[in-house]
């Protein structure tokens, strides 16, 4: 057995290896695009390969903003002829973390009910116990939600004002303060193992990378006495627009205040003209599912994070 990182040869091999598990994985259209952006690289794809062949055995993708760090496992999978898949795919994802110093979260997208579909579960539950080898132990089921364009949008809020700001340091200071006490269960992970400065400047920094304009952000104000509310931070992906970041300062939590930074972020977006909205929040966080679903969006999708504790 030879493991390595895939380099350019081996893209034919790669796009030639396709999954027919009922799971989300680095299909060839979403590789050679991906790979073509930066938001997969090579040496972010970890391969185990048969030394007399030179077969994919496994493989393992990972994916970041094209010059930053790797932020997300995208893809693990291991040939069916293969013994024991469990034990082959630990190693490879071990061997990517040593290499990226860090163990980036599983990312697997699901439709709802997968529990109940008898080919999602057992594709997902090898993978479950491999990537848990690899000291990914950590689970979180995160709701899918979108905005469309049939539904109505919000009204502008008569009790906040928004302002954009060209400083990012107003923006990390603004995150800090809406991390405290947060209920977002990645933002309270990254606290146990960063300071609370570093871990919103690493946010402010990844939102930074996103497609979305940073134009778009906003801080919000109180109307009545100006002070800092908190965060509305619309933005995109590769697959369009999406909620981005949205957050309240502690001494303004429990009046509802979510909703209006929801509709705003919503509203910037919808003026724009686009047809759907996106986003993700934790199932068990039920204020921001609720205001989710008095804004009019709609879950269409479950992600599970795996992800070290």
């Amino acid at each position: 057995m030879l493991f390595r990182t895939a380099v350019g040869d081996d893209l034919d091999r790669l796009l030639g290896c396709v999954v027919d598990e009922s799971v989300s994985w680095a299909h060839p259209d979403r590789l050679l695009s991906f790979l073509e952006s930066g938001h997969y690289r090579y040496d972010r794809v970890w391969l185990a390969l048969d030394e007399d062949t030179g077969d994919i055995l496994a493989r393992a993708v990972w994916w970041g903003f094209p010059d930053g760090r790797p932020l997300a496992l995208d893809c693990v999978h291991v040939h069916p002829s293969v013994r024991d898949r469990v034990a082959l795919a630990a190693e490879l994802l071990e061997r990517g973390h040593a290499a990226f110093g860090d163990r980036p979260a599983y990312h697997v997208f699901l439709s709802e009910g997968w529990r109940e579909d008898p080919k999602a579960a057992p594709a997902l539950a090898w993978r479950k116990e491999a990537v848990g080898r690899a000291g990914l132990t950590d689970e979180l089921e995160r709701l899918r939600l979108a905005w469309t364009a049939g539904e109505p949008v919000p009204e502008p809020s008569d009790r906040l004002v928004f302002r954009g700001e060209d400083d990012d340091e107003a923006f990390v200071a603004a995150f800090r303060r809406v991390a405290e006490g947060t209920l977002d269960h990645a933002t309270r992970l990254s606290l146990r193992t960063m300071d609370p400065e570093e871990q919103a400047r690493q946010e402010v920094a990844d939102y930074r990378e996103m497609p979305g304009d940073r134009s778009w952000w906003r801080l919000a104000y109180s109307a009545a006495d100006g002070s800092l509310v908190g965060v509305a931070l619309p933005s995109a992906n590769n697959a369009g627009p999406v909620v981005g970041y949205l957050g309240v300062v502690p001494e303004h939590r429990g009046h509802g205040y979510v909703d209006d930074l929801l509709g705003e972020i919503t509203r910037c977006h919808a003026e724009r003209g686009v047809e759907r909205v996106a986003a993700d929040t934790d199932r068990g966080n039920t204020p921001m599912v609720k205001a989710f679903e008095r804004a009019g969006y709609r879950t269409f999708a479950i992600r599970l994070v795996l992800s070290a504790g």
